[in-house]
């Protein structure tokens, strides 16, 4: 028997995959975000020119392999990138002004399968460009609250300060300094990291590093007067929205094209893998792919990791459920319920053993009413109808239905 490969799942119970898309995108609509979407399939370069070479998922778990044509490919790991690529390609970054996009789909990264974790996942993400003020990174932060609360999930909001091209040099000496001195305790990622990006070694999983980090320079003391100015009013923005957070400083992003706000919405409810959600800012990263300089801003949200925790809203029974329970009357019931689909919900099962298993599928199917013809209703041109919420059950002519 052929099965799913490792990592890749099927969809199958999709009321809440489908539950978490309909509140997504309507929050991202009320903030003025318009739907796009991006290719799974693009050059390599893309993600290792923005990624940055250094990061795990360029280093280790990229599906990148080369065509028929030749060409140095890869399924995305991440959805930022495409969207870049695409508002370049499409020159809005010339036209100048500003844009607002959401998107949502599968991305790959060929990593160990473990609970949180896929090789094929699904994200819903947010991209803002064109705009340099921190009501924007905080409009982000506030964006991702309300997908939460609606969804009645709980979290914590972690926030740091990444600095700019200003102040992030001096950081990094520092950390260089501090990392040279440790050269022994630190593991192998973090030697390798030191010396593509320092930065990064603050985001190391091993338990001996993160202990050893307690003590590393924190960036958030390096902070030029502006990038300070700016954490400031962040903070001052989420406290009087009632957001609140705590500041982790050795907070950093997976992802080297960040700088200035970098945020991380975590869930205690998941085990190890916590993060539900994450973004910041990244306004280096249209120059870097050959756009004009460009201010910008975003955020996704691992849907997987949060689905067990999405608190399901009740659903009201509706629409209708057709049965037949003779054969002369299938043709009969698909088209009354065809004729009914044009101003209601309705679906069928043309046949069952009895009426005992038409209820339990109406049931099944969340229908208000169960409505059946038999043989002695066929003949008399009538259908039985019963109210599933109101338990009460009639007989009218079908011309009535």
């Amino acid at each position: 028997m052929i099965q799913s490969l490792r990592g890749m799942n099927d969809i199958i119970e999709s009321e809440r995959f489908e539950y978490f898309l309909a509140v997504a995108t309507k929050v991202a609509k009320n903030y003025g975000f318009n739907y796009m979407e991006t290719p799974l399939l693009e050059e390599t370069a893309l993600f290792k020119r923005s990624v940055g070479e250094s990061s795990d998922i360029v280093g280790k778990e990229m599906y990148q392999f080369t065509d028929k044509g030749d060409n140095d490919v890869c399924l995305r790991p991440e959805g930022t990138a495409g969207v870049v690529r695409a508002f370049i390609q499409n020159k809005f970054d010339k036209a100048g002004g500003t844009y607002k996009f959401f998107y949502h789909g599968p991305m790959f990264r060929y990593e160990r399968p473990q609970k949180g974790r896929l090789r094929e996942f699904h994200q819903f993400g947010v991209e803002s460009f064109g705009e340099d003020s921190v009501y924007e990174d905080a409009t982000m932060i506030m964006m991702i609250a309300d997908i939460l609360n609606e969804l009645g999930i709980g979290y914590r909001l972690k926030l740091n300060s990444l600095g700019d091209s200003s102040c992030m040099p001096q950081y990094r000496d520092g950390l260089v300094s501090f990392l040279d001195e440790h050269h022994d305790e630190i593991c192998e990622d973090c030697v390798r990291r030191k010396g593509t990006n320092p930065i990064r070694v603050l985001d190391c999983k091993n338990e001996g590093c993160q202990v050893l980090y307690i003590n590393a320079p924190k960036l958030i003391n390096s902070l030029c007067a502006s990038c300070n100015d700016d954490f400031e009013k962040l903070k001052s923005i989420l406290i009087s929205n009632n957001i609140n957070f705590e500041v982790d400083t050795h907070l950093v992003r997976g992802l080297d094209y960040y700088s200035k706000t970098a945020f991380e919405f975590v869930s205690d409810n998941i085990g190890a893998q916590s993060a539900i959600a994450g973004g910041g800012r990244y306004d280096r990263l249209v120059e870097f792919l050959d756009g004009k300089a460009t201010p910008a801003v975003g955020f996704a949200i691992g849907i997987e990791r949060l689905l067990e925790l999405i608190q399901m809203p009740e659903t009201k029974r509706e629409g209708y459920y057709f049965g037949a329970m003779d054969d002369n009357a299938v043709e009969l019931v698909i088209s009354l319920a065809q004729a009914k689909r044009k101003t209601d919900k309705a679906t069928v099962l043309y046949k069952a053993r009895n009426l005992k298993a038409h209820l339990k599928n109406a049931d099944k199917a969340n229908a208000r009413f169960c409505a059946i013809i038999g043989e002695n209703e066929l003949k008399e041109s009538k259908i039985w109808i019963k109210d599933l919420e109101e338990k009460t059950e009639q007989v009218i002519s079908i011309s009535e239905i």
